[in-house]
């Protein structure tokens, strides 16, 4: 972990060291949310729409067929078996 500091301005304002900017891929506009919790205060990144559609494109999809009993092939629904499994 790097740490790093800065100063708050008299309009409360921080800048953010040009490292983690970078790092992070933070550019004017940008949206941060803060969290407090404590005494520390964290603050991430909010997602853009273009992150939302990264992050969803992986989410597994796929079609779960039951019977007339309401039973289900565990083998041809395995992502849909394994959230069953977790969620009894």
């Amino acid at each position: 972990m790097t740490v790093m500091t800065a100063k708050v301005s008299q309009k409360g304002q921080v800048v953010i060291p040009a490292a983690i900017r970078k790092a992070q891929n933070i550019k004017a506009g940008t949206k941060l949310s803060f969290e407090v919790e404590d005494d520390e205060i964290i603050i991430k990144k909010v997602p853009s729409s273009l992150n939302w559609d990264k992050l969803i494109k992986d989410i597994p999809n796929e079609k779960v067929e039951f019977d007339q009993k309401g039973h289900y092939d565990a083998a041809q629904a395995p992502y849909f078996d394994e959230w069953m499994k977790e969620n009894e």
